[in-house]
């Protein structure tokens, strides 16, 4: 969690010149987390954030709460005055994966760094999949269960 007092905060260019005491500001692991998430669902060639199992839970989570998390995928270590962000994310099939974790850096590291005011210092891109469009999980499940029974 990030505390932001009114030295650093000028440092950080959000406080006031002045010098004088005013308070603190306290940015959470959360907020930071959820804007990177946003950030990333952005943009062009990612599919979604998190692996199979967090997806699979974000969905009955999503569907019960009837609202999304943007964090899911998205783990983050926040200091005083910096951030490190680590992704796990699916892209589509056709995407430039290089091009595309460059795009993500850029966006993620603008939207973090304009709201709060932290140095993103690293964004660790994890690619778990590639999102093939047309395809289901019906059938993932015969494919597996196809190749199960040619392998004994």
């Amino acid at each position: 969690m990030a505390t932001i007092d009114s030295r650093s905060d000028t440092e950080l260019g959000t406080g006031d010149t002045s010098g004088g005491t005013r308070g603190t500001t306290v940015i959470a692991d959360n907020v930071v987390s959820t804007i990177a998430g946003i950030a990333v669902r952005e943009t062009e060639g990612v599919h979604s954030l998190g692996g199979g199992a967090s997806r699979a839970l974000g969905t009955v989570k999503d569907k019960v709460s009837r609202s999304s998390d943007p964090s899911r995928g998205v783990k983050v270590e926040v200091g005083e005055k910096q951030t490190a962000i680590d992704l796990d994310i699916v892209v589509e099939y056709g995407a430039a994966i290089l091009d595309t974790a460059k795009d993500i850096r850029n966006h993620v590291t603008d939207a973090v760094e304009t709201m709060t005011g932290l140095e993103v210092v690293e964004i660790n891109i994890k690619v778990l999949d590639v999102h093939v469009p047309g395809a289901d999980d019906g059938e993932d499940e015969s494919e597996s269960s196809s190749s199960r029974s040619r392998v004994k």
